[in-house]
């Protein structure tokens, strides 16, 4: 199992899990939730108190790598497997996103 905090503009926004392949979860902040001036991460995940579960890393992060030779690059200079969305999104979205939404892994 991997997690990762998911920041805007460096405020925690949520939680993202993944517990294996095909099995992720993403659960919103408490006090991001509770805050009713702070917008939802995307549109496809509503502010709500609820888990969202998918079988694939959720779009809204997918689209947050990089696509074709750059993607292939990173893998083979951070010696991770191209398949491992999950595991390039923590690699490669702490600091320089193109957006407001950053990932940070959480360790032991």
């Amino acid at each position: 199992m991997r997690k990762a905090k998911v920041f805007r503009n460096g405020q925690l926004v949520g939680v993202l899990t993944q517990h294996s392949t095909n099995d992720y979860e993403f659960r919103y902040d408490d006090t991001w939730f509770a805050d009713k001036d702070l917008p939802p991460i995307s549109l496809t995940m509503p502010k709500s108190q609820k888990i969202y579960k998918s079988n694939c890393l959720f779009p809204f992060f997918f689209n947050m790598l990089s696509e074709g030779v750059n993607r292939q690059l990173q893998s083979r200079h951070l010696k991770i497997d191209e398949h491992d969305y999950f595991g390039l999104l923590l690699a490669t979205a702490q600091t320089d996103t193109i957006g407001a939404i950053t990932v940070s892994e959480i360790t032991k």
